[in-house]
């Protein structure tokens, strides 16, 4: 017997039957990277690996509570806030996060797989991030279309920029933004890039950190992005700062969805524990 020595994660997110996504997928993760994961659940799915078919969102109360007891009990390296359902979520999460600033947080606010609120919702949910949960955040995720999404909400002219729309981020209190999906810059030699080549560029006080380029792999994948976001938590958890997280983060992944697995009909699941093949194949 002994205490627990694995830095310890609490993870905010849907929970998934198919573990695509969501609070199952950020617990693999974080098993795989050699951390703990607990999970506060926003909401419930019922879906399979091709689609989601309808979605029941979690009480705010029972939100705030989930996270309450465990944070009373039990001292966290790191949080991830996934997608949320709701202004009142955001609400609630980010006054439990408020007493925690010295742990860092990565803050995933968009999934793919989840269906959108109303659309008289939308810009009051996106606000709500904008102003509660972005302040806080080490670090905010997200691809150059929900950034768009996200910049509607104040933006006053149609002449914002990617970087101006970043830098309002930044100038929020958010620590770093991590844009997915950006268009892919040659390199300081000049040389093109290949085609199906997309690139995560992250952003930080001083103007642009790093760009680093990906070859787009064929897919169709889900839950590929929370596998990123996921890792970059686990990494920071255990010590790694910004840059180097993102990095690691980032070749974790692409091993994770270069051994992808087709649990059905539906699309390809990175796999989270890809490195346990390897394990055992050199023991063979």
């Amino acid at each position: 017997m002994q205490n627990q020595t694995s830095p310890l994660i609490l993870s905010f997110g849907a929970a998934d039957p198919a573990g695509a996504i969501g609070v199952q997928a950020d617990l693999a993760a974080f098993s795989a990277l050699s951390c703990t994961g607990l999970a506060v659940t926003t909401a419930l799915l019922i879906g399979d690996s091709a689609r989601i078919e309808d979605v029941q969102d979690i009480d705010a109360d029972w939100v705030s509570d989930q996270a309450r007891v465990v944070l009373e009990d039990m001292t966290m390296a790191a949080f991830k806030v996934g997608a949320l359902a709701n202004v009142e979520q955001v609400a609630a999460i980010a006054e439990i996060l408020s007493d925690y600033p010295d742990a860092p947080l990565i803050l995933d606010p968009f999934s793919s797989r989840l269906p959108d609120p109303p659309d008289d919702d939308v810009e009051e949910l996106l606000t709500a991030l904008r102003q509660l949960l972005v302040p806080q955040a080490t670090l905010l995720m997200l691809s150059t279309v929900e950034l768009g999404r996200l910049a509607e909400t104040w933006r006053e002219g149609a002449e914002d920029t990617l970087e101006s729309d970043v830098e309002h981020l930044l100038a929020l209190g958010c620590e770093f933004v991590l844009v997915t999906g950006t268009p892919a810059a040659a390199t300081a030699q000049g040389e093109s890039v290949a085609p199906n080549t997309l690139a995560n560029t992250l952003f930080g006080a001083d103007g642009m950190i790093s760009h680093d380029a990906w070859q787009h792999l064929p897919g169709p994948f889900i839950g590929a992005g929370g596998t990123l976001s996921a890792a970059i938590t686990a990494f920071m958890a255990r010590g790694a700062d910004v840059p180097e997280a993102v990095a690691a983060a980032q070749e974790y992944t692409v091993g994770a969805l270069a051994h992808a697995q087709r649990y059905g009909m539906g699309k390809f699941v990175p796999n989270r524990f890809f490195h346990l093949l390897t394990t055992a194949a050199d023991m063979q």
